[in-house]
């Protein structure tokens, strides 16, 4: 994990994710981090070789652009995160 997003991601995750559940919710995510990092390098690899090196760029930035779009279409609260929510204390 040494992209900042990827701790950028967990935090919120964990924020986010009731007490009863946090280890299970943290195991899958790294889980599913560390297996899409493969497949993502297999996946632009093959692309490279069948359509060449600027037309997969390419096409990975145009369907970058549109699986972004259509998360901001399917989840509009995700546009509303821009910080993180301070915890408050009983006092006490």
């Amino acid at each position: 994990m040494s992209n900042p997003l990827v701790y950028i991601r967990h935090v919120l995750i964990q924020l986010e994710t009731p007490d009863a559940i946090r280890g299970r919710v943290s195991a899958v995510g790294s889980m599913f981090v560390g297996a899409s990092n493969e497949l993502g390098e297999f996946e632009s690899g093959l692309t490279a070789r069948w359509f060449g090196l600027v037309p997969a760029v390419v096409l990975g930035g145009v369907a970058t652009l549109l699986v972004v779009g259509s998360y901001l279409k399917l989840f509009p609260e995700l546009r509303l995160v821009d910080r993180f929510r301070r915890k408050t204390t009983a006092p006490g």
